[in-house]
């Protein structure tokens, strides 16, 4: 029964993120079908999924073979022939009841390296939807994964694990959102790095217009500036900059301050009304000269950071909430799978009660029933048909119930 179910994982919990590609198929994609055919071959399993994320790589299978340490050795040796046999011991496996909660806690991003955030039951669907078109899955994952996702979207719809942003950027644009900041609003982003990508991100979904990017590379604050139809320079010619601004983003690689009050002064082509600063370098790239002289509201990367905490201690809270709602839906699956393997054991049982029928007609009682005349022979007939329903009915209704 549920017991075939089996996960061996390895994640950012155990893990260095810069050592998971070792248990991990290393090929492209047009290859990886032939790299898990055979290795659900070579691990003769029933049915194999496969995740691979940044943070996650994980195998869910059915199989009522025992896990042990021979078998994980054999299973990952065939995914990566060079594996350090050494660092199997940090594979996490699960079984059963077990794999299932596992499987179920990752949907609803319980998990996760970051609580709360759906894009891994995206990532699992897709994953499962690729093992299903290769045909490695069948009905046992099928019915898990439909259970898990619909778990996933109850806790997502009942608790509030996804509520109060905990990454930096997204803390930004909500504290930028509060300010009520038009959408035409003059925006100056300093820095074209990965932080600041991401910025760019989130103000095109808010459908910010008016942008102009300063980076050390021009190329690059140009490519970054064409995702939002902005404008990109070079960061040498940020104390040339005349247009004047509304709200200033500034995150570089630089070691220390690189807007001091002289070149904010030059900035604001003689402004006087409040700017909104967020700065989210470490350390900080805007002078605390600038905080304390000007009529500004600040928002630095140290007061979002400690945000962050909170939010994700709240998220945490609500994960409680979660395992309780999934230990109801692992309760109603065991059930359900109990059930199912039920009943596709007595498949068969129509075809054969039919059999037995027809054997007795046409072969024990054949002499009886040729001496009869054909009123009897009907009747006869009418009472087989009869206990033929209700042999094959009594077992799928107790089945049921």
């Amino acid at each position: 029964m549920i017991g075939g179910y089996k996960i061996l994982t390895v994640t950012h919990h155990n893990v260095k993120l810069n050592t998971l590609g070792q248990y991990a198929f290393s090929c492209e994609d047009t290859e990886l079908s032939d790299h898990l055919f055979s290795l659900k071959e070579h691990a003769e399993i029933d049915e194999i999924m496969y995740l691979s994320t940044c943070n996650r790589i994980m195998y869910f299978f059915y199989t009522d073979q025992k896990i042990d340490t021979p078998f994980i050795t054999s299973f990952f040796q065939h995914v990566n022939n060079s594996v350090d046999l050494a660092t199997l011991e940090q594979v996490s496996q699960y079984e059963g009841r077990e794999a299932l909660n596992h499987l179920f806690e990752v949907a609803a991003s319980m998990n996760s390296l970051v609580v709360g955030e759906r894009e891994i039951l995206r990532q699992l669907r897709e994953s499962y939807q690729k093992c299903y078109d290769l045909k490695l899955t069948g009905d046992h994952i099928r019915i898990a994964m439909n259970a898990a996702v619909e778990g996933a979207k109850e806790i997502y719809a009942r608790t509030r694990i996804g509520e109060k942003p905990v990454s930096i950027v997204s803390l930004a644009i909500q504290k930028l959102l509060s300010h009520k900041v038009a959408r035409n609003a003059r925006i100056l982003l300093v820095g074209a790095g990965q932080t600041n990508t991401l910025v760019v991100k989130f103000l095109r979904k808010h459908e910010f217009k008016n942008i102009t990017i300063f980076n050390r590379s021009l190329d690059r604050a140009k490519s970054l500036a064409a995702m939002i139809k902005g404008r990109g320079a070079a960061l040498k010619d940020l104390p040339d900059y005349q247009e004047g601004f509304d709200v200033m983003i500034i995150c570089t690689g630089a070691t220390g301050a690189l807007v001091n009050s002289t070149l904010y002064h030059q900035l604001l082509q003689g402004e006087t009304d409040t700017k909104l600063l967020i700065d989210l370098a470490i350390p900080n790239n805007i002078d605390r000269e600038v905080v304390n002289e000007f009529n500004v509201q600040y928002i630095e990367i140290e007061d979002l950071r400690n945000l962050a905490k909170e939010n994700l201690s709240f998220r945490q809270n609500e994960v409680v909430k979660g395992r309780k709602m999934l230990k109801r839906k692992i309760n109603a699956f065991t059930e359900l799978h109990r059930q199912r393997q039920i009943i596709k054991a007595m498949k068969n049982v129509p075809i054969e009660i039919k059999a037995v029928k027809a054997h007795a007609i046409n072969k024990v009682f054949k002499k009886d029933l040729e001496n009869l005349d054909e009123d009897t022979k009907e009747l006869i007939n009418r009472m087989m048909d009869y206990m033929e329903k209700q042999c094959i009915g009594i077992p799928m209704k107790a089945v049921k119930q």
